[in-house]
């Protein structure tokens, strides 16, 4: 396949980093990548396939060579630089929320809509979803293919690398502090995270709602082009490093055995089953999820309190499949289309 020209904006952070690793261990065809970050991180290098690479500053970036650009440096950068980046013909993949409610920009995983990726050729941005809307919808599309769904309610676990490098460094600096007899100090996360659970991510909406729990309500919507589906979330952040975690319970549109349910999982792209009635016969962060691709699902049951209720635990990491890894199916999925 030809290779291209990649730039990777946010290069020195989280998912930059990861973004970085697995550009190299998917033998995507990269001819050149340009790191780009702010003008703090000028004069810092990066190796890529067995070569140092110099960081370069965004804001002096020219991107008529290049033809693929990741965008993983928040909103505000990606609303200086993105649009800036497609007039000058450079397709963008973007993994902040800035563009996700675009109506013309595509939001995609490939597993659940690759079909719109074709979109992302006009608007030269294609939008990333959010960390856990992608791993509840790659697990839910099979049974969404089969028998409709109608109603997800669904309470996410969510690991502190979702607030980035930052979130990292206070949970383990919180918990060495507690562990030593100290005091913890609050600046990432909305309380104190070590030995605790928050039910904040993002601020709160008047609906009382918050923002990462409002994100899966729309781009569930939006990936499966289906405003019916009615979404009731609750997010909450939890003392793990990577992976998050999701009890999904959903109400289907047609009755689904959970004996169906699981042949569908057991050969769905992107998932991987693990579902036994024993101690450790179910995904963990830990144990799964974290530094792995898939999207894991495991403790299928029937809902008891609804005919056609359905229930189910997935894990997957928010920073491979959620961000890095999605991204770059993205562009996988794109190299074929590019002239």
């Amino acid at each position: 396949m030809k290779s291209v020209n990649v730039a990777v904006a946010g290069a020195t952070g989280a998912v930059g980093e990861v973004l970085r690793e697995m550009l190299a261990e998917r033998r995507f065809p990269v001819d050149r990548i340009s790191l780009l970050a702010s003008s703090r991180s000028k004069g810092k290098s990066f190796e890529f396939d067995d070569k140092q690479i110099d960081v370069e500053v965004l804001d002096e970036f020219d991107f008529s060579d290049t033809q693929i650009a990741f965008f993983s440096a928040g909103g505000e950068v990606s609303a200086a630089h993105a649009p800036r980046a497609a007039e000058a013909g450079t397709i963008v993949v973007d993994n902040t929320s800035k563009f996700r409610q675009e109506s013309h920009i595509p939001l995609i995983v490939p597993e659940v809509n690759r079909r719109r990726l074709e979109d992302g050729l006009d608007s030269r941005i294609i939008a990333n979803p959010n960390c856990s809307t992608i791993q509840m919808v790659v697990a839910l599309k099979p049974i969404y293919d089969a028998v409709g769904i109608d109603r997800i309610n669904v309470s996410t676990y969510q690991a502190v690398s979702g607030a980035g490098a930052s979130g990292v460094h206070e949970l383990a600096d919180q918990t060495s502090s507690i562990l030593n007899g100290n005091g913890a100090e609050v600046e990432v996360h909305a309380a104190q995270i070590a030995f605790n659970v928050v039910p904040q991510i993002g601020d709160f909406h008047e609906n009382g709602f918050t923002t990462e729990e409002w994100k899966m309500v729309l781009e569930t919507q939006k990936i499966f082009e289906d405003e019916s589906i009615k979404v009731n979330p609750t997010c909450v952040r939890v003392p793990v490093f990577y992976g998050h975690s999701e009890a999904v319970h959903i109400e289907t549109r047609e009755p689904i055995s959970v004996d169906f349910a699981r042949e569908l999982l057991k050969t769905a792209e992107g998932v991987e089953l693990i579902d036994e009635q024993k101690k450790g016969g179910y995904p963990t962060a830990i144990d799964h999820s974290a530094g792995t691709d898939p999207v894991f699902v495991g403790r299928l049951r029937k809902d008891p309190s609804h005919p056609r209720g359905l229930d189910m635990w997935v894990v997957s990491d928010n920073v491979r499949k959620g961000a890095a890894l999605n991204s770059i199916q993205i562009a996988e999925e794109l190299l074929p289309l590019l002239n």
